[in-house]
C-alpha cells in the first residue's frame, strides 16, 4: 500500500516574549524653565496639563522623575525629540532611558 502524504506540517513552536521596557527619567536643573518641562511632557509625553505640573513640581523637589515606560525604540525617540526641543530653545535640560 503506498504511503499518503498529509498536507498538515507540523508547527514549531516559537517562543515570543514581551519586549523590555525602558523608562524614560527627566532630571532638575537650575537653568530650564518649568513652563518648558510642562510644554515638553505635553508635546512630547501627551501628558495632560494638571499631571505636566504635578511631574514637573515632583522633578524640581527630588532632582530627577520617571516620565513614562515605554519599549525600547519609543524611550529613545521621547529622549531625543525632547533634547532637541531643549536644545532649540538654549535649555539643557536632561533626560535618560533606563532598564525598567
Amino acid at each position: 500500500m503506498p504511503q499518503e502524504q498529509s498536507g498538515i506540517r507540523e508547527r514549531q513552536r516559537t517562543d515570543l516574549r514581551e519586549p523590555r521596557k525602558y523608562k524614560v527619567i527627566i532630571y532638575n536643573d537650575d537653568f530650564t524653565t518649568m513652563e518648558f518641562v510642562v510644554k515638553v511632557l505635553v508635546q512630547v509625553f501627551f501628558k495632560s496639563a494638571p499631571e505636566a505640573e504635578a511631574l514637573m513640581l515632583q522633578v524640581h523637589r527630588s532632582e530627577k522623575a520617571v516620565v513614562g515606560i515605554y519599549t525600547y525604540d519609543v524611550a529613545q525617540s521621547k529622549v531625543r525629540m525632547a533634547t532637541s526641543m531643549a536644545r532649540e530653545e538654549g535649555f539643557p535640560l536632561r533626560l535618560t532611558c533606563e532598564e525598567d
